[in-house]
């Protein structure tokens, strides 16, 4: 799978979000910046990045993805 291919999934899911996403065509990493996270716990935006590439991973077109999932604004975490 590609990288772009991976960032266009994750921003059909949340339309708002800032996505960055590097791997080598097997893992990918993404880093995803969405006010969709405002109130949620760290787990809870995992889930909603996760569930925008969920075919993917359920396919094996994606095997790895690590997830970094912040709220816009300087309290980001």
């Amino acid at each position: 799978m590609e990288i772009e291919a991976v960032a266009q999934l994750i921003r059909a899911g949340l339309p708002d979000a800032q996505v960055q996403v590097s791997g080598d065509g097997y893992h990918f990493e993404a880093q995803v910046v969405s006010a969709a996270f405002l109130g949620k716990t760290p787990l809870e935006r995992q889930r909603l990045v996760m569930a925008t590439v969920r075919p993917q991973l359920e396919s094996g077109e994606l095997h790895a993805l690590s997830i970094k999932a912040q709220i816009p604004g300087p309290e980001g975490e």
